[in-house]
């Protein structure tokens, strides 16, 4: 029998606790975050059952997922390609969410260079990642062997995330944090521990989870022409341009 790929654990995962309740955490933390945001182009990467209704709250016109996967995304359009190599033209998106996307990426470094590389000056983008410095990321270190979602993943700390924004130019805005209960399968003992909620984020908030960060890009001191919106328009359909690489020390 075949084993599932990785989108289908992920998706299995997050279908059940604690998977469920991390997905209603981040969308109600987003939903904080987006109403803040505007632009045309709203770019996800990454779906595998990160599928975030932001439609009643986001002041972006399109919002498109890029995924390797070709599964349609239910809330908005599919593009096939890797994060790390984005068909995007340079310095024409408005926004870009990464739900875990560095987490599971084989070279988070790469993808966060294509984000800087794609989003327009004074563009945002929005992480999404797990905290190994955290109730879950002790889980991790037990379980990581199996090879299990999400435990494989790289959990990688708020401070290299920090310090990777920095060297591609960007202001880190604002950072929340999410999760502080101890990824337990029962729904009837997660909710039970629900007080943990109010009191991590009170008393050590940076020992949660989940940390969502909000950066923008910072202008280049170059005179900066931005595409006109007919452009914008046809971005993502077409042609489509062809992704350059930029090198950055970091």
């Amino acid at each position: 029998m075949a084993q599932p790929s990785f989108q289908q654990q992920l998706q299995e995962w997050l279908q059940y606790p604690p998977g469920e309740i991390l997905l209603e955490q981040e969308q109600c933390c987003l939903e904080q975050v987006f109403p803040q945001l505007f632009g045309y182009y709203l770019v996800q990467l990454g779906g595998g059952g990160f599928e975030f209704d932001l439609s009643s709250i986001s002041h972006f016109r399109s919002q498109v997922v890029v995924d390797i996967s070709a599964q349609a995304h239910p809330l908005a359009s599919l593009v096939q390609a890797e994060p790390a190599s984005l068909p995007v033209l340079s310095d024409s998106i408005d926004a870009v969410l990464m739900p875990h996307t560095l987490d599971f990426a084989a070279d988070p470094h790469q993808v966060l260079r294509e984000v800087e590389r794609v989003l327009m000056p004074e563009g945002r983008v929005v992480i999404l990642g797990f905290n190994p410095l955290s109730l879950w990321g002790i889980w991790r270190l037990f379980n990581r062997s199996s090879g299990t979602i999400p435990w494989q993943s790289q959990f990688l700390g708020l401070r290299r995330i920090h310090d990777w924004l920095s060297l591609l130019g960007f202001d880190v805005e604002k950072s929340r944090h999410l999760m502080f209960r101890p990824p337990l399968q029962g729904r009837g003992m997660m909710d039970r521990l629900e007080c943990m909620e109010s009191m991590g984020r009170r008393f050590w908030p940076l020992l949660s989870s989940v940390y969502v960060v909000q950066a923008v890009k910072r202008v280049s001191t170059a005179t900066i022409i931005k595409p006109a919106w007919k452009t914008k328009a046809s971005l993502l359909g077409g042609r489509i341009a062809e992704p350059t690489t930029r090198q950055t020390n970091g």
